[in-house]
């Protein structure tokens, strides 16, 4: 990978993203949690989410991740409490149409995830991308 590609992945957007990741921890008593894991790079997510009248009511996730995933975790916790369980699948896989088929990001709540377009050129790293919102959509019911 050339350092242009390099400083074009991992921009000072996603880097500050990666640093600022709303709703770590854990739910006293979640009513869905799902566990995501890549088996590339090891990176690992935790959902737990409380529903309540078919939305999120209440959002925690465990992230240890590498930045990218990390970048991910924080667009998907901005926007994540007060979707419903078929609006957090939607999300994600509108993210991986954008990531796998040169698709739009997501967008209103989610309209961040741009912000991870320079990755569609680095399949290997779609997956660690791809694990909050996996885990957040099961952990719902999704």
């Amino acid at each position: 990978m050339a350092d242009d590609d390099l400083m074009a992945l991992y921009s000072r957007r996603l880097l500050a993203l990666a640093a600022d990741i709303p709703h770590l921890g854990r739910l006293a008593k979640p009513t869905g949690t799902a566990t995501r894991r890549s088996p590339q790079c090891g990176s690992t997510i935790t959902a737990h989410v409380v529903l309540a009248d078919g939305r999120v009511a209440e959002f925690a996730q465990e992230v240890r991740a590498c930045a990218l995933g990390q970048a991910s975790a924080a667009v998907l916790g901005t926007g994540v409490i007060g979707r419903t369980p078929a609006e957090l699948a939607a999300a994600r896989d509108r993210l991986r149409a954008m990531l796998t088929q040169a698709g739009p990001a997501p967008d209103g709540p989610f309209a961040g995830a741009d912000a991870l377009m320079a990755a569609r050129d680095f399949p290997n790293r779609h997956a660690s991308i791809l694990l909050a919102w996996e885990a957040a959509a099961e952990a719902a019911g999704a």
